[in-house]
């Protein structure tokens, strides 16, 4: 992670208040379930109903979860902390996208949430680039991200870095199926 993310333009002082993002430890599981869950829930609960809501927190942001994915060392995380608090993530790995073109050599954007209260201000362009060139780190290669169609505010952060619709698909969170775009780039 480049200085700049840690200090702030003036005078090189550290800027106590600026978020940081770094790379996910293996003991940063609890962190992620719990960052996952809640911003998953303040940023989508109102499309489900509550017991299909939690089925799917239980599943998809638990610590088990969270502790598989940091020991896989095809994927890597990031957690994005604000005066010792974590206020957001990534995840970045093989693609499992249901498209065609996805090859075994594809990445994948897989996660990326903010809580809201810090929405703005570029955070989430920092947090993309920051897994983007992950993803990138051996050369280019075909990079893929799955979007609720209705999130307007991400399309437009993805398609400001280069990605394009290609797909759709239906993601299930308990019973309820999301309409969600396929992006690529590359």
């Amino acid at each position: 992670m480049s200085d700049s993310y840690r200090n702030a333009e003036t005078n090189n002082t550290p800027d106590r208040s600026a978020p940081t993002i770094r790379r996910a430890r293996p003991d940063d599981a609890e962190a992620i379930a719990a960052i996952g869950r809640s911003t998953f829930t303040e940023t989508f609960a109102h499309l489900y109903p509550p017991e299909d809501l939690e089925a799917f927190l239980a599943e998809a942001h638990s610590q088990e979860r969270a502790r598989s994915d940091l020991a896989d060392p095809a994927k890597a995380a990031w957690l994005v902390e604000r005066e010792g608090e974590v206020i957001g993530y990534a995840l970045a790995g093989p693609c499992k996208l249901p498209h065609p073109e996805v090859t075994p050599a594809c990445g994948e954007l897989d996660r990326i949430y903010i809580a809201q209260a810090h929405h703005g201000g570029g955070l989430g362009s920092r947090m993309l680039d920051e897994t983007l060139a992950w993803l990138e780190r051996d050369g280019p290669r075909r990079l893929w991200i799955g979007v609720w169609s209705e999130n307007l505010g991400a399309r437009r952060l993805y398609a400001r870095h280069g990605f394009e619709l290609v797909g759709t698909y239906e993601f299930a969170v308990g019973r309820a199926r999301d309409h969600e775009f396929i992006l690529r780039r590359g």
